[in-house]
């Protein structure tokens, strides 16, 4: 009796953590296509000009901010999926705060949204704006703190990888740290910004899966 009970408990726990990773590995999908639609979709936007974060301006940008919540969301359901899943080895420890941090920074870079600028929302002055307003701040901080803490948790699965003689899952993660760090260029801002999102998604989505497959 004590043992069914108890293989009851396991199983409901391996499905808990199994959602936690699901909800992690769709957050990134989710996310850029929301964001193509709108980009296709929403008057004025030039994706060479404006970055994705500003389609949380205007009168839709709603929808842009509640799309950074829910990625935000997955990503943290991720970080609880990794502490369950990791329970030994290095950077099971560091690996689920980090993600979490940049979970936590998408849900402030949509509660805290950048100014309208260079045109965009249609009627905004087709120029940089003289001087960011404090959400604006916030919003850049949190992306700047955020994707930190992943391109060090890219460095962390890293480490772990090579440990465990894992080359590919070494090689991809070190070359998406390195994605991340790199100085965005302020003549292709908006596009580079664009890539390490996706770049960071794709690491996130990819880690999630792995997970899965390996419980």
């Amino acid at each position: 009796m004590a043992s069914t009970a108890t293989a009851t408990a396991t199983a409901d726990v391996v499905r808990r953590s199994d959602r936690m990773l699901i909800a992690g590995a769709l957050a990134g999908p989710v996310f850029f296509a929301s964001a193509t639609i709108q980009m296709a979709t929403r008057e004025g936007f030039d994706i060479t000009r404006h970055p994705i974060s500003q389609l949380a301006t205007g009168g839709a940008g709603w929808i842009q901010i509640s799309t950074f919540v829910l990625a935000g969301l997955g990503t943290l359901a991720l970080a609880v999926g990794i502490r369950r899943t990791l329970t030994e080895g290095r950077g099971r420890r560091a690996l689920p705060i980090l993600v979490g941090a940049f979970g936590l920074g998408l849900i402030a870079s949509g509660l805290f949204p950048m100014d309208p600028e260079n045109g965009f929302p249609v009627g905004t002055p087709d120029r940089p704006i003289a001087r960011m307003s404090w959400h604006s701040v916030a919003h850049s901080a949190s992306a700047v703190a955020a994707y930190s803490a992943l391109a060090v948790a890219a460095v962390v699965l890293t480490v772990r990888c090579v440990r465990h003689r894992a080359v590919l899952p070494a090689v991809l993660s070190g070359a998406t740290a390195l994605v991340l760090v790199l100085p965005i260029s302020p003549d292709h801002m908006s596009v580079q910004v664009a890539v390490n999102g996706l770049v960071a998604f794709a690491w996130t989505t990819t880690l999630a899966l792995s997970l899965r497959r390996a419980r």
